[in-house]
């Protein structure tokens, strides 16, 4: 959503990442390996997400859709010193690799990363999150909306990514993906216990906090 040039400009003049090189290799790790590379992060967003995490000190986090790890790791590294992630992926292809990336980070003993079905696994865990990352299934977002605020507590903070689907949520012809995503983005907007923003970086960003 932004200029390659302003994007480029925005990380060269943001804080370096506690983990550059680490984030560096998953970055390769995906492009040469993964189908759709471009799912990752990335270092604007990831620099965004680090900062977020740093910023509140989360003591539960709860990211998801894993994927490679690269956000995982980006908001694992602000939590507090006793603090714990739960990553949840579907997908157990890159499952080995990813753990491995977790070590790398000595951020491991913090993550808990789990294989299966989200909307089955949320539901099961305990207590509430001060960090949610949601990127997962775009046409399961209105569906993980209702199950993720009932893990927040006031103050909460929900992170969604692909918000604004390469612009379409703007445009008038809208396909189902698109439309899964406008609908999640006006539940939010109209929901009487959040307050929302969205954030036009990489394919847009919404923060919304639990009132």
């Amino acid at each position: 959503m932004i200029a390659e040039i302003i994007e480029k400009y925005c990380i060269e003049n943001g804080s370096n990442f506690e983990h550059a090189t680490l984030l560096d290799e998953i970055e390769r790790y995906t492009n040469v390996k993964v189908q759709m590379p471009q799912m990752i992060s990335g270092k604007y967003q990831g620099q965004m997400l680090s900062f977020l995490s740093k910023l509140l000190r989360p003591k539960r986090i709860l990211e998801i859709g894993t994927f490679t790890g690269y956000s995982g790791i980006c908001l694992a590294s602000g939590l507090s010193e006793d603090g714990k992630m739960i990553t949840i992926d579907i997908n157990e292809e890159h499952y080995d690799d990813v753990n491995t990336f977790f070590e790398k980070s000595g951020l491991s003993d913090k993550i808990d990363y789990q294989i299966g079905n989200a909307l089955e696994i949320i539901p099961t865990l305990a207590g509430t999150f001060d960090i949610i990352f949601l990127d997962a299934d775009k046409k399961n977002y209105v569906n993980y909306l209702p199950l993720l605020i009932s893990k927040m507590h006031k103050g909460s903070l929900l992170i969604t990514d692909n918000v604004l689907w390469k612009g379409k949520v703007a445009q008038e012809q809208k396909d189902s993906d698109t439309l899964a995503i406008d609908q999640f983005n006006k539940q939010l907007n109209k929901h009487p216990q959040l307050d929302v923003i969205i954030v036009p970086i990489r394919d847009g960003v919404s923060l919304c906090y639990k009132k």
